[in-house]
């Protein structure tokens, strides 16, 4: 057991009994001080090559955990294959007011109402110039503030910024806890937000993948819609998805509170979501399954679901670091299990039977 996992272990209580956002400030200001030391070696079978880089092993952090890009490093020894910071706006922003995070224990859940907040682009991509020449995959995922009168001009700001920094670059228009936001994702608002955001990438001077995340709450009409948008060329790839704002079956007391929804109870309902996408889109998009993460099985359900790549973050609340060596051993297991000899072979095996779950 690594020094982070023993930490974890004997900390876990006392950080659970602290308010969900400060025990995550005290894991960012540990992880600070913890010796950044290289990976273990990855199995190769997990290994792909999606949009001209490398990725080493398919699970990669989501957004949310490292918001100013403070840890990624930190977080790439522990063995992610990718690390992606943010939600990261033009301008610095304190969020929505607090207690606006909170963990459903007894459904293995988190809810949060954070509303982007960050330190603002000019000190996250300070910090993310000062890694320059350090080995490792860094995806910034970049928003709006939340009083900005062009919010897509926001974006275009991000994509200047971070395009040279980033190893990709995710356009965030699926969080619940921006009003409006999620609007950007009707047909004709995000057929002007692509075009832009991909005029702004045509002028930098070397080419960045370009990802859009989306919500798992969207109609089936409105799915169609994004998928048809999509395919029209201005990005590369595909997050499904954000958190949601459903809440059937939950039984923790923290269930009542507003914003939005991760961990278990999103599994089911973003693999359905991941399936029907890459249905609508025919495989010719890579894309990307969070929500829900937990364990190997969980996360080979979504690459069997269409997913190339998996993100995780809640699980990490009670599973803690050692979660990640775990589910990428166990994905080498389970490819061996269902007769793959790589990774690619796995994805989109069972998209119909997700889909209709």
């Amino acid at each position: 057991m690594s020094f982070l996992s023993l930490g974890f272990r004997f900390g876990k209580p006392f950080l659970h009994a602290l308010d969900a956002e400060r025990a995550h400030g005290l894991t960012i200001t540990a992880l600070k001080s913890f010796p950044v030391r290289s990976p273990a070696p990855i199995d190769p079978v997990l290994t792909q090559r999606l949009w001209g880089l490398t990725f080493p092993n398919p699970l990669g952090l989501a957004p949310g955990f490292d918001k100013n890009a403070d840890v990624p490093d930190a977080m790439l020894a522990m063995g992610f294959g990718c690390v992606e910071v943010g939600t990261v706006t033009p301008l610095p922003q304190a969020g929505n007011p607090k207690p606006r995070l909170f963990r459903l224990v007894e459904d293995q859940g988190v809810i949060n109402r954070m509303g982007f907040n960050n330190d603002g682009a000019q000190a996250i991509a300070a910090r993310l110039r000062s890694r320059a020449g350090k080995a490792g995959l860094i995806g910034v995922n970049i928003g709006a503030n939340k009083d900005s009168s062009d919010r897509i001009g926001d974006y275009e700001q991000g994509v200047r910024l971070f395009g040279e920094l980033a190893s990709y670059l995710t356009v965030n228009i699926s969080s619940p806890n921006t009003p409006g936001l999620r609007s950007l994702q009707s047909r004709t608002e995000l057929q002007e937000l692509l075009a832009r955001v991909h005029e702004a990438r045509l002028q930098l001077p070397r080419p960045v993948p370009l990802l859009l995340k989306i919500a798992p709450d969207l109609m089936e009409a409105e799915l169609r819609d994004v998928a048809e948008c999509c395919l029209a060329g201005h990005v590369d790839g595909v997050i499904i998805s954000n958190t949601t704002l459903a809440r059937e079956g939950l039984r923790s007391p923290n269930a009542h509170e507003q914003g939005g929804l991760s961990g278990a109870p999103l599994l089911r309902l973003s693999n359905r979501v991941l399936a029907r996408f890459h249905q609508y889109t025919e495989g010719r998009l890579p894309l990307v399954g969070v929500g829900g993460v937990s364990d190997a099985d969980s996360a080979f359900a979504k690459i069997t679901a269409g997913a190339s790549l998996v993100q995780v973050y809640s699980a990490l609340v009670y599973k803690g670091p050692g979660l990640v060596s775990k589910i990428n051993s166990g994905l080498v297991r389970l490819l061996h299990q269902h007769g793959c000899r790589h990774i690619s072979e796995a994805i989109g095996t069972q998209v119909a039977a997700h889909a209709a779950a």
